[in-house]
């Protein structure tokens, strides 16, 4: 049991913490924000059993942890993205360097054909022409 001025204090503490308005804490929703934010010690909050049965009970529910629930999606959804995007972008990157071979190998082979038609005769020999009767 703690007295009615400490279990005051942590149900006020409770009251600003669940509605994201903390005080002396992060906000976040843990036990040690909630004796912090009442500014009493752990010990003392331990013992009141009807407070911390009260937090259990509510902690779902509050604003700031729907918020808390909404963030984690969120991040959720975006670490998806994220390996998503990852995963376009080594396709791509395959494609990329698919490319940068086809490309080198037409540019040796084109560097080929350019060397041996400089070797070439430049003199034109002309066919003779069939005789018509």
């Amino acid at each position: 049991m703690v007295s009615a001025k400490t279990e005051q204090a942590l149900r006020a503490a409770m009251e600003r913490l669940l509605t994201g308005q903390p005080s002396r804490t992060d906000g976040k929703l843990t036990k040690n924000n909630l004796w912090r934010e009442a500014g009493v010690s752990r010990a003392t909050m331990n013992r009141a059993s009807l407070v911390l049965a009260e937090w259990d009970d509510r902690i779902g529910g509050s604003p700031a942890s729907l918020h808390g629930q909404r963030q984690h999606e969120e991040i959720k959804q975006l670490r998806r993205q994220t390996k998503a995007s990852r995963g376009e972008r080594q396709r791509l990157q395959r494609q990329v360097d698919a490319a940068a071979t086809v490309i080198a190998t037409l540019l040796a082979e084109n560097a080929a054909l350019r060397e041996q038609l400089t070797r070439r005769s430049g003199t034109v020999v002309p066919l003779p022409q069939a005789r018509r009767q």
